[in-house]
Formats: C-alpha cells, structure tokens, sequence
C-alpha cells in the first residue's frame, strides 16, 4: 500500500464573498474572508479532522502536507 504525502485542497471565490476551500480526498470544507484566513482555517479544519485517526488506515503518511490549488474565473481579454 502506498501512502500519500499529500492532501490536495481547492480554493476558489466564495460566492457572496471571501474564499472557500475544500479538500479533495477528505471531507473537510472551510470558508475565510481572506485568502491568509482560509489557508489557516484549512489547516486549522484539517488537523481536527484527522486529530485521533489512523493516517495509515485513511491512506495517508504521517504528517501529511497540505497542496493547495487555488481556483481563478476567466475573464475574456478587452483590446
């Protein structure tokens, strides 16, 4: 069985307002007005949820990192 070092996450624009993140492999979503406050409140929400686990059984090394993907709208070119 192959671990992973890494849990992927993705923020992008709330839609009212501030950023939204959520992780691709564990159930664990989070919001902040900022980007600073959402990669915190990520990681804040990530260690909770993994606080007491058995990273191995969830298929993840000890002491995983955090990858962050952070999600722009397109927005088509003016001349």
């Amino acid at each position: 069985m192959v671990l992973q070092h890494t849990i992927k996450a993705v923020i992008r624009a709330g839609e009212q307002s501030g950023f939204v993140a959520e992780c691709l492999e564990i159930p664990v979503v989070t919001q902040g007005a900022t980007l600073d406050e959402v990669a915190a409140n990520l990681r804040e929400a990530v260690a909770l949820h993994l606080e007491g686990e058995d990273l191995a059984a969830l298929g993840f090394a000890p002491q995983p990192s955090i990858v962050v993907t952070f999600e722009l709208e397109s927005t088509p070119a003016t001349a």
